[in-house]
């Protein structure tokens, strides 16, 4: 975002901060079935809560863009749909956690379920999420479709069976057309 002269920060989850780092170690190391789904959320939601006390809250706070790979939309995918805990527990966790902060964009980067797993294990993908079954990942593919479904206005799916090239254009234009106009007008 620094080419169009906006500050941003760039972070991911589970993780971002000194804490939700060391959260993040209990959650992607192990056995896939090493957690309750329940415990599991919360695990996710104590890290998210750190992460955002020390990283994104700041952040916001000075004006700058945050751009966090994942937030509560995989919790809600992965622990809320995939695993069972429903969505009434996951929004009730994310109002109690984060109360009104919400992002004002999220990009679901969607590909076949055999497609990203390829890619995961390609990369080194070895952590305890990428070692679920198939059937789970069909499950998280098709919660996040179901999530962009119900928050169109907030969610914008990209077809990511395409080069890197295109879906970064992708993004840059979705970013371009949904959010330079709100910062201009908040001028």
């Amino acid at each position: 975002m620094l080419a169009r002269g906006i500050a941003a920060l760039s972070t991911r989850e589970p993780g971002g901060s000194l804490g939700a780092e060391e959260i993040r170690g209990l959650l992607v190391s192990g056995a896939p079935g090493r957690w309750d789904p329940l415990a599991e959320a919360l695990l996710h939601f104590a890290a998210r809560r750190e992460h955002v006390a020390s990283t994104i809250r700041p952040a916001l706070d000075k004006g700058t863009w945050v751009i966090c790979d994942r937030f509560t939309d995989s919790t809600m995918a992965y622990q809320g749909y995939a695993q069972g805990v429903g969505r009434e527990t996951i929004e009730r966790l994310e109002q109690t956690v984060l109360g009104d902060l919400r992002p004002a964009l999220t990009i679901v980067l969607d590909l076949p379920v055999e497609a990203g797993l390829h890619r995961e294990h390609a990369a080194g993908g070895k952590d305890r999420y990428a070692r679920f079954g198939i059937e789970f990942h069909r499950k998280v593919r098709e919660a996040f479709l179901d999530i962009a479904k119900r928050e169109p206005k907030r969610c914008a799916v990209v077809d990511s069976t395409r080069s890197v090239d295109v879906v970064a254009a992708d993004v840059f234009h979705i970013v371009d057309q949904r959010l330079l106009p709100a910062r201009a007008a908040a001028r």
